[in-house]
Parts: structure tokens; C-alpha cells; sequence
């Protein structure tokens, strides 16, 4: 976590009221200048009562050596999450249009996508290899994330006017 800076240590500060109020101008500021509706202004806009910081726990590796420990962030009540939310249903129906061929969710889809190459891709050497990704979220910078989403979004012709 320190690798990346994502998170702060606040000791005995809490920042909620200013996360709050944060949050709230901007999406103030994406109303006003009519990037949302009034309708999505309210559903988005934070409830101080109903906020809370993010939670930070952990829960042990046990297919690891040692059993380390993995840190998991849930922010279920954080002031950003249904921003989070919105902009995930905005986004999924064209991550999901892009991704599908590449797109593997559970095992029964894997075992039938394993049986349709097997015939053409596979060989008795063939090998299969997974990769255990370190902070991924943490570790794409958040201007060259927007970017490229900007860049999906114009390559695809996707319909701007569903955010709406």
C-alpha cells in the first residue's frame, strides 16, 4: 500500500465531513454545468448521516507459505460510492460488449472454451500459466485510466447520451 500511496494513515483526524462535502461540490459542479441531470444529483449526492470511511481489514492467503495477509477495502458507505455505482452500470454495457470474447466468468464458460480450442490451439505441450496481479486498481494512474476511457468511448461509438 505504500508502494502505490493510494491510502493515507489520518491518525486521529477524520476526514468524512470533508470527503462529504467534497464529493458533493463536485457533483454540484457536474450539475451545473448539465454533464448530469437533477435526478442524478440527487440519487448521487452523499448523505453526511449515512456516510462512513472505507474500511480497511485483512484476510490470510492460505494457499500462500507463511499465510500472508491480504488487505481488502470495503467502502460499501464511502461518499463515493454510488458515483462508483453509476459510473460501473454506465460503463459495463461496453466493457461487456468489448470484452465478451475474452471475457471468462465462471468454470463451466472455461471448460467450454478450453474444449472449442482444443481442437485447433492445443497441443500435448501446451501450457497454462496464471499470474497473481499486485494492486491492480492501485497501481493504474488515474489520468492515464480517464484517458484511455475517453479513448474506448470514441473508438466504439458509444452512446454518450445514456449518461443522461
Amino acid at each position: 500500500m505504500t508502494k502505490t500511496k493510494a491510502y493515507q494513515v489520518f491518525g486521529t483526524t477524520n476526514p468524512l465531513e470533508f470527503l462529504v462535502e467534497r464529493t458533493n461540490n463536485f457533483l454540484y459542479g457536474l450539475w451545473c454545468n448539465k454533464h448530469i441531470t437533477q435526478k442524478q444529483y440527487e440519487k448521487l449526492k452523499v448523505r453526511k448521516d449515512e456516510a462512513e470511511l472505507a474500511h480497511l481489514y485483512f484476510l490470510p492467503k492460505a494457499y500462500k507459505p507463511g499465510k500472508p495477509l491480504k488487505p481488502i477495502m470495503s467502502g460499501l458507505k464511502s461518499p463515493t460510492i454510488a458515483i462508483s455505482r453509476w459510473l460501473d452500470g454506465t460503463l459495463r454495457p461496453l466493457f461487456n460488449r468489448l470484452a465478451s470474447d475474452t471475457t471468462i466468468t465462471n468454470g463451466v464458460q472455461l471448460i467450454k472454451q478450453v474444449e472449442s480450442w482444443s481442437a485447433k490451439y492445443l497441443t500435448p505441450t501446451t501450457s497454462f500459466v496464471t499470474i497473481d496481479v499486485t494492486g491492480l486498481y492501485t497501481m493504474i494512474p488515474q489520468e492515464r485510466g480517464i484517458t484511455a476511457i475517453k479513448r474506448l468511448i470514441e473508438a466504439s461509438n458509444f452512446e454518450t447520451n445514456r449518461w443522461r
